[in-house]
């Protein structure tokens, strides 16, 4: 039956509620995985040119370039990482995103592909981002992008891993990141906030959850040494990371986790912005695009970056 049956229609806004009725499966798990991860190509615009990349290595790490068409010269760089729970996704998810973001706000988008779980677990996807992103900075002068203005972004899992990549490439100090955009993040393996044990959430739920932390941890799920970088939740110091733009759904499992998040980055001294939308499931803002919501959620993402990349225009 469609997802939605069933689910308390007012809790979630309508025109959300309306977009994900038809959604074909309740829980995410083992047996539902090979027809979800069917590629596709997204429509994409004519005004954006996309190439695409490997990064050398064992295995070599896909990288698409999105830059719009008769952009010149040296622009700042975003770097975007999709979701899927860590175990679903490519990078075509990032095309609709960058059509509109290049030529709105000057900037190259580069989208990383990297192995999902559970056949690639912590810290297999990580390491894959963090390759990309190194490469990224390490050919910022071929790709006519500015190294010191290269910002990450991710949605869902891939706000998790932007999260997690921030956090090693502080520790790491090889290159540097000017800011971080987690859209509705997943950062918290251990599930004991109260948003997380929801037993009526719309998308995203209980189930599927746990189903992707222990096809992504492996072996460490369970355990209380579970290091930051594989759940970003679980760091301690916070310090020294880029100015940070959280947004996540008022009925979303990622709630708590993700303005405890926003609220210790900004005790820990990071200039952090952070919005809650009322009504908003888990994907709320790619499911249901015209909603009124999520066009406030993608007014409020863009507005921010424009600011963190100093530009004025409208």
């Amino acid at each position: 039956m469609p997802l939605s049956d069933g689910y308390p229609p007012d809790r979630l806004d309508p025109e959300v509620a309306e977009a994900i009725k038809m959604l074909p499966f309740d829980d995410v798990t083992a047996e539902v995985l090979p027809p979800l991860r069917v590629r596709f190509a997204m429509p994409v615009s004519d005004l954006v040119e996309r190439t695409d990349h490997e990064v050398p290595g064992d295995p070599p790490v896909p990288v698409r370039v999105h830059r719009a068409h008769g952009a010149d010269g040296v622009l700042p760089c975003v770097y975007s990482i999709h979701g899927g729970g860590y175990v679903l996704g490519t990078n075509l998810m990032d095309d609709v995103f960058f059509d509109k973001a290049c030529p709105k706000l000057g900037v190259v988008g580069a989208s990383v592909d990297y192995r999902l779980a559970p056949e690639t677990p912590y810290p297999g996807p990580l390491e894959d981002c963090y390759r990309g992103l190194r490469w990224t900075y390490q050919h910022a002068e071929t790709l006519g992008i500015d190294p010191n203005c290269i910002g990450v972004m991710g949605v869902s899992a891939g706000g998790g891993l932007a999260a997690a990549l921030c956090l090693l490439a502080r520790d790491r100090g090889e290159v540097p990141i000017a800011f971080q955009l987690l859209d509705q993040p997943m950062l918290d393996d251990r599930q004991r906030t109260p948003s997380s044990q929801d037993a009526d959430l719309a998308v995203w739920t209980r189930n599927s959850n746990t189903f992707g932390w222990k096809a992504y941890l492996g072996d460490l799920y369970g355990r209380d040494d579970v290091p930051p970088t594989a759940a970003p939740a679980r760091a301690a110091d916070l310090s020294g990371l880029p100015p940070t733009f959280v947004s996540v759904g008022a009925v979303d499992g990622f709630r708590d986790e993700d303005v405890d998040y926003a609220t210790r980055l900004n005790q820990a001294g990071v200039p952090t912005e952070l919005h809650v939308y009322p009504g908003a499931c888990h994907g709320f803002n790619l499911m249901a695009p015209e909603a009124a919501v999520s066009k406030q959620c993608t007014t409020n993402m863009l507005h921010w970056l424009r600011a963190q990349l100093n530009r004025t225009d409208t």
